[in-house]
């Protein structure tokens, strides 16, 4: 058998099953860490809880890496915890829009960008979100962005217990069923207003486009010369409730005036 018949027929196996997203459905990725509760957790890398600055900024680094080094036309970023959401523009085209290439290229990717930046390995999986409308995508960035006020209020409740000596398994005992309300005045008793606590850390991390205006002279005339370019900017003063879906629906919204 020819080497391009044996080609034909084996690639058969690989793409019998291959789904795409169709046209014109919008596409969230979610890039997550995978076990990465025993890497934050390793007395080896000694991160602070519950958040550490050095953590946060290998995940900012990985968002930049997928917003800018990746080929993929991405609007809007976000992470928090140990994941990444980004939204993809709606023609994104990139493989076909082909799932299997897409969630492996991205978890690739993540993988090997936050592996050099943390100095040890770590892995992401992926996950698409195929969105019928605006409202769908603005209603996934109000999700994830909820699921970071709620894992800032349980983490520093947590390990405020922790710090009082409460182990694991009392600390989330103590924990179960208490309310909001209540987890917040646990932390007020102990001296921390958790409406002071980093916006970062309640609301996440959003990553967008800027333009960016440059001057220079041309040697030629000495004339002088004004550019533009564009650059991913990290958000760390994300606003909330409303003010978030207003900013996340403008961007949805603004895609068809932006240039790939």
């Amino acid at each position: 058998m020819k080497f391009e018949q044996l080609d034909r027929r084996m690639r058969v196996y690989e793409t019998a099953h291959d789904h795409c997203v169709l046209p014109g459905i919008h596409m969230v990725a979610r890039i997550d860490g995978r076990s990465f509760s025993r890497l934050t957790r390793s007395p080896q890398y000694a991160l602070e809880a519950p958040y550490d600055l050095r953590f946060r900024d290998c995940m900012v680094a990985t968002l930049e890496h997928l917003f800018t080094a990746t080929g993929f036309s991405v609007l809007f970023g976000y992470t928090q915890s140990d994941e990444l959401s980004l939204l993809l523009r709606r023609d994104e085209a990139l493989f076909g829009r082909k799932t299997r290439k897409l969630l492996s290229v991205l978890a690739g990717e993540a993988s090997a960008r936050f592996s050099v930046a943390f100095g040890a390995v770590a892995a992401f999986d992926a996950r698409i979100s195929q969105l019928p409308d605006v409202d769908a995508v603005v209603d996934y960035f109000r999700w994830r962005h909820e699921d970071a006020l709620r894992n800032a209020l349980n983490g520093h409740s947590y390990w405020l217990l922790r710090r009082q000596g409460l182990d694991d398994h009392a600390a989330t005992t103590k924990l179960k069923g208490v309310s909001v309300a209540d987890r917040n005045e646990l932390l007020f008793q102990a001296g921390i207003n958790f409406n002071d606590v980093p916006a970062w850390q309640k609301r996440g991390i959003g990553m967008v486009w800027k333009e960016e205006e440059h001057v220079g002279i041309d040697p030629r005339s000495g004339a002088e010369v004004r550019s533009t370019d564009r650059r991913a900017v990290a958000d760390f003063d994300l606003p909330s409730g409303t003010a978030f879906e207003q900013l996340v629906r403008g961007i949805v919204c603004e895609q068809g005036s932006l240039s790939r």
